[in-house]
């Protein structure tokens, strides 16, 4: 047998841009002491919620068309079991393109934590979008987002 010991590479955390200084924002709502700032600087935050029930868009705008290679989005419920659904979309120079909608049960206290990573592969994006149905069977849920990342 031969045997060799390898060091082991370090793993460095993958950094993520910070979109505060290059995005335009828009929210349908959201809460005073959790604003969408929250959800998209990479701080330690309590993320983004929404300000009212039902359902919620959050678009990112950039002043010109960008390529976007990642996606990271971080929900989290740990008060109200509910089903929520996602649909996250992109919009360029070809027009509307929906890149994943999706749902997710949270029964708090054991599932309070969604997190997707995707990779997209999009060119020319001008806007991205997000809408959040807190609760697909209605209700009074509130819109949440701990983090939205993009590369």
């Amino acid at each position: 047998m031969i045997k060799r010991i390898r060091p082991a590479t370090p793993v460095t955390p993958e950094e993520w841009p910070d979109l505060a200084d290059s995005v335009e924002v828009e929210v349908t709502s959201e809460h005073p002491d959790s604003p969408i700032e929250h959800a998209l600087v990479g701080r330690d935050t309590s993320g983004w919620r929404a300000g009212a029930p039902g359902v919620q868009t959050i678009s990112l705008t950039w002043p010109e068309p960008r390529a976007i290679t990642r996606i990271r989005l971080v929900c989290e419920e740990h008060s109200v079991a509910r089903t929520q659904e996602f649909a996250l979309r992109a919009f360029g120079s070809g027009g509307r393109r929906e890149i994943v909608r999706q749902q997710f049960t949270f029964s708090p206290p054991e599932t309070t934590l969604e997190s997707e990573e995707y990779g997209t592969g999009l060119d020319a994006v001008s806007r991205l979008e997000l809408v959040i149905t807190p609760a697909i069977g209605g209700g009074d849920a509130v819109a949440t987002l701990r983090e939205l990342r993009v590369k």
